[in-house]
């Protein structure tokens, strides 16, 4: 059942695209991780043009952090006033995110430069997630006194700024610069590479700014909702990169993929499931730097503006 991509400007095969969906859906379900930064590469690797690749991506994201903020508000998950200062961050570098990706699209270089850093940041992710679940597996034995020592609440640097606010919710006492630069190296992820940024952002929430693991997720989905909006205007408006029909079937296989994906997590282990997801992590980013040293069949494309 092939359809036209308007944007794309080709034709696939919807029920694959669908799967495609159903697959990140799953990993998403299964491992609560957002399925952005996967989601972009596999659409690569079959043959969408790397810009229409990321726009849509976020497209799709929009639409599944939309239950995912409503199910933590009702728990009272969310800190309001916190998300919105890494939204106003956030908003801040999606606009410088879409001028620079606007830049590299008129130099020719916007795929390499997508390659490229999806290669050094899904790499290194695998690498540490890796690492520790081969630790939690006892495939890796931790140093002594690793296991007893416990991340620092406060970060020196960032209880240092000035400018201090209560974020009640969280439980801090913090300068509002810290999650307004947080929220802006966020929202220049998501539009350079079609990530919600949830996978960076958590753990930056907690270990950067020491919030309350209680409302992490919550707040991160909050801002992710928020920017991935934005930053769909600005794919649409600027660099004209929004394939609607393709975010769709993305996004119907995904919503189906996190139902069974949930299910799943319930009956296996979630050290296995995190070594799982590294091993699938370190695959896609060693194809993607295959892609960047190896001669294509052709060598010149023509794309028509």
């Amino acid at each position: 059942m092939d359809v036209y991509l308007p944007i794309a400007g080709i034709s696939v095969n919807a029920l694959v695209i669908i799967a495609l969906g159903g697959v990140v859906g799953l990993l998403t379900g299964m491992i609560g991780v957002g399925g952005g930064f996967l989601t972009t590469p596999i659409l690569i690797f079959y043959g969408i043009p790397p810009a229409v690749a990321v726009a849509s991506a976020t497209t799709q994201i929009t639409g599944t952090s939309v239950s995912g903020v409503l199910a933590h508000r009702r728990r009272r998950g969310v800190d309001y006033r916190m998300g919105s200062v890494i939204i106003a961050g956030g908003l801040v570098g999606a606009l410088a995110g879409g001028g620079l990706f606007r830049l590299l699209q008129e130099t020719g270089q916007i795929d390499t430069a997508i390659a490229l850093l999806y290669v050094v940041l899904l790499g290194a992710i695998g690498l540490l997630m890796g690492k520790e679940a081969a630790t939690a597996l006892d495939i890796i034995k931790p140093r002594d006194g690793a296991a007893a020592r416990k991340p620092r609440r406060h970060n020196p640097i960032i209880a240092s700024l000035p400018m201090r606010w209560r974020f009640y919710q969280s439980g801090l006492y913090i300068s509002p610069l810290a999650p307004l630069l947080l929220g802006f190296v966020g929202g220049m992820l998501t539009v350079l590479l079609g990530v919600g940024g949830g996978f960076i952002m958590v753990p930056a929430m907690i270990y950067l700014l020491g919030m309350s693991a209680q409302v992490v997720v919550g707040t991160s989905l909050l801002q992710i909702l928020f920017v991935t909006a934005a930053t769909t205007l600005i794919h649409a408006t600027t660099t004209k990169s929004v394939d609607v029909v393709l975010a769709g079937l993305l996004l119907l296989g995904s919503v189906i993929g996190a139902q069974f994906g949930a299910r799943l997590a319930q009956k296996a282990k979630p050290e296995l499931l995190r070594m799982f997801l590294a091993i699938i992590i370190l695959a896609v980013a060693l194809r993607m730097a295959i892609g960047l040293g190896w001669r294509p069949d052709d060598i010149y494309t023509v794309q028509l503006l």
